[in-house]
C-alpha cells in the first residue's frame, strides 16, 4: 500500500503542524474540526506560518500556494473515507479519542491506517476501539511539528510489522527522523522529559532559584534550546499535568507526582504560551 492522502483530526496546535508538514511533502491532506469556527482558525494559522517562511525566504510564494492548495479542511468525519492514513490529534481525553476512532473505523477504507498523536495515553486502548487494531499505532509529533524533527512511533502488542514500516516510511517522507517505543506510559520521549520539568518547577515551588535563572542555567551549561520551563510554556502546562498524572497513576513512582504549584497554575489558567502568562507573560 502506498500513503497518497493524509487526513487529520483536529485543526489545533499540533493537527495544523501535521497537516501543513504532510501538505509540504506533496501529500493530498483533508484535515476536520467540531465547527468551522475553529476549522477556520486552524487554517489561518497554517497559512500564517507558510506566509511567515515566505517572507523570510525559506519558501517560495509558489511552493506556499501549491501547499495549501493540497489542504481541505472539513467539519465531516465522512470527508475522510478516502484517505490511506488517519491521524488524530484532538485533545487529550480517552472517551473522546475512543470515539473518534470508532467513527474512523466505520468511515475509512479497510487499508487505511488509524494513528494518534497522543502524548501519553494507552494506544491499544484507542486500537481496541476499531475492527482494525494492527493498523493502529500511536505517531507522537513534537510542538512545533513543522521545527522539530522527531517523531516517536508507538507500538502496541497487535500493530502489525507492516503498519510500523508503512508510517516509518511516512515519517522519513515528511523529514521527521523515527524513534520506535513501546505502548507504555508516556512512551520514551517524555519519560525522559517530563521528570526534569517537574524538578525545575519543583526549585521554583521551594524557592531555589527563579525560573530565569533555571532556564538560563538549562540553556548554557547543558546545551538545551531552551529551558525546561520555557519549554513547559510550549508544551501548555494542563498537558504537562496531565502526563504527569497519568505517569504517576500508572507507575506510582514519585519523581512523577504533579507539584502543587503546576496544579495550582492550571486551576487558575495559567498555561502557557496558548493564555498568555505561564512562568512567563507572552
Amino acid at each position: 500500500m502506498e500513503i497518497k492522502k493524509v487526513g487529520v483530526v483536529g485543526c489545533g496546535i499540533m493537527g495544523s503542524g501535521i497537516a501543513q508538514v504532510s501538505a509540504q511533502s506533496g501529500y493530498e491532506v483533508v484535515i476536520s474540526e467540531i465547527n468551522e469556527e475553529l476549522l477556520n482558525k486552524g487554517l489561518a494559522s497554517i497559512n500564517s506560518v507558510l506566509t511567515r517562511s515566505v517572507d523570510k525566504g525559506r519558501l517560495s510564494q509558489e511552493d506556499k500556494d501549491a501547499t495549501l492548495a493540497r489542504i481541505k479542511g472539513t467539519t465531516n468525519t465522512k470527508d475522510f473515507s478516502d484517505c490511506d492514513l488517519v491521524i488524530e490529534a484532538v485533545i487529550e481525553n480517552m472517551d473522546l479519542k475512543k470515539r473518534v476512532f470508532a467513527e474512523l473505523d466505520k468511515v475509512c477504507p479497510k487499508h487505511a491506517i488509524l494513528a494518534t498523536n497522543t502524548s501519553c495515553l494507552s494506544v491499544i486502548d484507542m486500537a481496541k476501539a476499531t475492527n482494525r487494531p494492527e493498523k493502529v499505532l500511536g505517531m507522537h509529533f513534537f510542538n512545533p511539528v513543522p521545527v522539530m524533527r522527531l517523531l516517536e512511533l508507538v507500538k502496541t502488542l497487535l500493530t502489525s510489522d507492516e503498519t510500523m514500516e508503512m508510517a516509518r516510511k511516512f515519517g522519513e517522507s515528511i523529514g521527521k527522523t523515527v524513534a520506535v517505543s513501546p505502548d507504555i506510559p508516556a512512551f520514551v520521549i517524555d519519560q525522559l522529559a517530563n521528570p526534569f520539568i517537574l524538578d525545575a518547577i519543583r526549585m521554583v515551588e521551594r524557592g531555589i532559584a527563579t525560573a530565569e535563572d533555571i532556564d538560563t542555567s538549562a540553556r548554557l551549561g547543558l546545551n538545551h534550546p531552551m529551558g525546561p520551563l520555557a519549554l513547559a510554556d510550549l508544551v501548555g502546562l494542563d498537558t504537562i499535568l496531565l502526563i504527569a498524572n497519568a505517569l504517576y497513576d500508572e507507575l506510582k513512582d514519585p519523581k512523577f507526582a504533579p507539584p502543587t504549584l503546576l496544579k495550582k497554575m492550571v486551576a487558575a489558567g495559567w498555561l502557557g504560551r496558548k493564555t498568555g502568562k505561564g512562568f512567563y507573560e507572552y
